[in-house]
């Protein structure tokens, strides 16, 4: 289990470290900004859907390695998506670190990474802030907080 765990936080440093689809989205659809004030994270996430598919997902701002670990993450896994498919990944998502409805590890791919953050309830709210903000900008923008 340690080589595991070894690996779990070998993948939250690297997006901590280099997040993917980290900046601007020029053909945003939507956009939303989350707000953690419990630790000051903030970010925005924008979207770019066509035909009913996320066709584009861009972050950008500040927050501890697990927020920005999550947001980098979630823009990989969620990218090119059928938007029912991210709807559902985001739920499951949520559900597997708040102890919602049973999720099967293997359908959340790399975010299972994440998983651990359950046993430290205070970091849940980290941990999906960016699904928030993504939510939002889906719904057609807003500003989101995990208070």
């Amino acid at each position: 289990m340690s080589d595991l765990r070894s690996l779990y936080q070998e993948v939250l440093l690297d997006h901590y470290k280099r997040p993917r689809h980290f900046g601007e989205l020029a053909s945003a659809t939507g956009r939303a900004e989350g707000h953690n004030p419990l630790c000051g994270d903030r970010i925005t996430v924008e979207v770019a859907v066509e035909s009913d598919r996320l066709s584009e997902v861009a972050f950008r701002g500040s927050g501890c390695a697990i927020s920005t670990a999550s947001a980098s993450l979630m823009s990989e896994a969620i990218r090119g998506l059928p938007l029912a498919e991210v709807r559902d990944l985001s739920q499951r998502f949520r559900d597997a670190l708040t102890g919602g409805a049973a999720t099967d590890p293997e359908r959340l791919g790399k975010l299972v990474a994440l998983a651990g953050v359950a046993e430290f309830p205070m970091r849940v709210k980290c941990a999906t802030l960016a699904w928030h903000a993504l939510e939002a900008a889906l719904a057609g923008g807003a500003v989101v907080s995990t208070e």
